[in-house]
Formats: C-alpha cells, sequence, structure tokens
C-alpha cells in the first residue's frame, strides 16, 4: 500500500503545500471508545445496537448527521439534545481511556520537519477534541490548528462527507484547496477531500482500504510512512 500511495504523490502535478489530517482514527485512537458510548445511548433509545454495528453505519458522521438515521430507524424523535447528552458522555470516556494511533506524532514532526503547514479537520466538537489532545499531551502542539465541523454545523454549514471544514482549514493558511492533501480513514472522510478538490491518502491499518478506494482516497500504511510519502512529491 505504502508503493501506491508513493506512486499516486509522485505523479502529482501540483506540489503539495499543506496537510490536513482528520483526528479519529488518524491521528487519536478513539474510535472505538466513541462506537461504545453511541451503542450504549442508543439502545438506551429503544435501538438495541452492538458497538461494531454502530462503527459500521456511522463511521465518519457527525453525531448531527446520525441523528436521523437513528429517528428514522426508532420512528421516533431523538433531537439534538441527543447529540449534547452523548457529546457530554464521550467526553468523559475520553478524557479518561483515549491514546494516539501508533505512528501519528511521528507524522505530524515529520511533516513539520518538510516545511509543511498542518491543520486537524474533524467531525468532533471542540469539546471532544480538547479532551483527547490534553489526554495525550498534544494541547500546545495542536493549538490553533483545529477545525470542527460540528462548530460549522452551528453555523449554517455541513459535516463531512460535505467539504465545509476542510475547505476551512485551506482557507485559514490560505491555500487552494488543490495543494492540499488530506489524510483520513472513513469513506465519508474521503467524499469530503474529493468534494473540497483535495487529494487524500485513506490510512487503513487493519483492512484492504477497498471502502476509502472506491470513496476516491489511496490506502496507506503505517501512520509514520506520511513523511517519507511526501519526500515523494515533485
Amino acid at each position: 500500500m505504502t508503493d501506491e500511495a508513493r506512486a499516486f504523490l509522485s505523479a502529482r502535478t501540483l506540489p503539495v503545500r499543506m496537510v490536513i489530517f482528520d483526528c479519529d482514527g488518524v491521528l487519536i485512537d478513539s474510535e472505538a471508545l466513541c462506537d461504545r458510548v453511541v451503542a450504549a445511548s442508543v439502545t438506551e433509545q429503544g435501538w438495541t445496537i452492538a458497538p461494531e454495528e454502530c462503527h459500521h453505519r456511522f463511521l465518519g458522521l457527525s453525531f448531527y448527521d446520525m441523528v436521523p438515521l437513528i429517528e428514522a430507524h426508532l420512528g421516533k424523535p431523538v433531537g439534538i439534545g441527543w447529540v449534547h447528552q452523548v457529546v457530554e458522555r464521550l467526553t468523559v470516556v475520553l478524557a479518561q481511556e483515549v491514546e494516539p494511533i501508533p505512528g501519528a506524532m511521528e507524522a505530524l514532526s515529520g511533516v513539520t520537519a518538510l516545511g509543511l503547514p498542518w491543520r486537524i479537520a474533524s467531525n468532533s466538537s471542540h469539546t471532544e477534541m480538547n479532551a483527547k489532545f490534553a489526554r495525550v499531551g498534544w494541547s500546545e502542539l495542536v493549538r490553533g490548528r483545529v477545525h470542527s465541523a460540528a462548530e460549522i454545523i452551528g453555523r449554517g454549514g455541513r459535516g463531512k462527507p460535505a467539504p465545509d471544514v476542510f475547505l476551512e482549514a485551506a482557507a485559514a493558511e490560505g491555500f487552494d484547496p488543490a495543494h492540499c492533501l488530506v489524510v483520513e480513514d472513513s469513506a465519508a472522510g474521503a467524499q469530503a477531500a474529493r468534494a473540497a478538490g483535495m487529494a487524500c491518502l485513506g490510512y487503513c491499518p487493519d483492512h484492504d482500504g477497498a471502502a476509502l478506494r472506491s470513496a476516491g482516497a489511496i490506502p496507506f500504511r503505517p501512520m509514520h510512512a506520511i513523511p517519507e510519502l511526501l519526500r515523494a512529491v515533485p
């Protein structure tokens, strides 16, 4: 997979001037914790669902985008209050248990060493991300670099698979989307990158990356390979 990603980047005609990382599943190993909390909360609402099914159904979606799916299954409203409840519960769990993705710090450090600016663009709320980054000791490292689709939704925008959060991150550094490289792990995130006009590498540590490839990403692993892959860009 690394060879495929290297060939993809080597074939680019435009330089990569900025890297945009997703958070969950790319930098922070939070998805299993999120699946656990969401499954428990949805089950309380009346839909008995396992964490594994939550992962399959909801990977890459914001909590706001989960609401109509849950309501359609239940046949009753759960409302935005459900989002607030889940965020509150999840934030407690993240602050106590979350860990970084192996190789994530090496990826960030390596991108910095190459002289490339980087930002983080996630469907998670700032509340959740603050808890994650505090837990792993990255609060100062990521300060001023984090963009939340939850915040954008609050302003009338959309979360992934819409491109809004990626476009906001690119605009913050003043780069054209065509010069940005996104690192994602979900099909929804890859779709958002494609909609933004950005190239996308799809991190797939334990699967073949077929869903990511179908969504427009080039699969790769391991995470610490990112700086090496970027050296292949003309």
